[in-house]
């Protein structure tokens, strides 16, 4: 007696890809545009979403109260000017509480492509280390410039509305329609810089947000205590060079001012300007070489 069994063949073959096929600039595009949605926790779940638009909020609550402090006290002008709680130029110091949101994210952004050995695999095609260190610095950079400069258009269009002639406030404050991108952008490209690198030297993310934090706090404290105990100190320092959390507020006193703030620690320093500006340069520019011999081994 014979058994016969029955059976399916099933055809599983694979089909070719036959859409449109990108190369270098399409690949880092796409991690560009995969590494914002990452950051601001896009198709995540709402654990993500809520640190970045919670700062966001927070940082933008100034030019609210500003422009409300302008509408309740639009017909008394002394008032309103005596009220005026924030300027453009303080504004982008505002900017710098973003340097929790840099030690969250950047190393979120950086630490499991590592971890998890997905680098590989990138740099299979097309794209390469340099490419890779574009996008990631890149995506940071214009999520931070749009969370400064966001607050920034609020506050200007709301100042415009509440004033007696908009066209005047508009005419008399162009000035600020150029100077307040250039001190955003250095700002933000400072602290993208800054915090990919960090986070590139670890795959661990609490490891490189406790190096960030740290490091910015304790350069802050030690700019304060060596400034604080300068026997020349008349209210300025080449001391507060030490302090990198605040070296692009020395740049936007330049932008705004066209001189260092005279309320700031560089102030009266000889030369206090040119410094800051080498030492920024020199920051970033060790930033991104610390960046590509990074990623430039997982290429071969």
């Amino acid at each position: 007696m014979s058994s016969v069994t029955s059976g399916a063949v099933y055809d599983r073959g694979y089909r070719p890809y036959d859409g449109p096929r990108g190369r270098r600039g399409a690949a880092t595009w796409a991690l560009y545009k995969s590494t914002i949605r990452r950051a601001l926790g896009i198709r995540r779940s709402w654990r993500q979403k809520v640190p970045p638009f919670v700062l966001l909020a927070v940082v933008t609550v100034p030019a609210i109260v500003n422009i409300g402090i302008g509408y309740v006290t639009r017909d008394r002008a002394i008032i309103s000017e005596r009220f005026e709680i924030i300027t453009y130029r303080d504004y982008v110091g505002v900017s710098s509480a973003l340097l929790l949101f840099v030690a969250l994210v950047a190393p979120d952004i950086i630490c499991p492509d590592r971890r998890q050995h997905v680098l590989p695999l990138m740099f299979a095609r097309p794209l390469n280390g340099s490419d890779y260190v574009a996008a990631k610095v890149g995506a940071m950079a214009t999520i931070l410039f749009a969370f400064s400069f966001i607050p920034q258009v609020i506050l200007y269009v709301g100042n415009m509305l509440v004033s007696d002639n908009a066209l005047d406030y508009l005419t008399g404050h162009l000035d600020v329609l150029w100077q307040i991108p250039l001190a955003v952008v250095m700002l933000a490209v400072y602290y993208a810089v800054v915090g990919v690198a960090i986070s590139s030297l670890t795959d661990r993310r609490i490891v490189a947000g406790a190096v960030m934090i740290g490091l910015f706090l304790v350069t802050s404290i030690a700019a304060g205590v060596i400034v604080g105990e300068d026997p020349r100190f008349d209210g300025g320092s080449i001391a507060a060079l030490l302090n990198v959390l605040t070296l692009p507020l020395f740049l936007r006193d330049l932008v705004f001012l066209g001189h260092i703030d005279r309320g700031s620690q560089l102030n009266g320093v000889e030369y206090g300007g040119l410094l800051a500006i080498i030492e920024y340069v020199v920051i970033v520019v060790l930033g991104t070489i610390v960046l590509l011999r990074r990623y430039r081994w997982v290429e071969r």
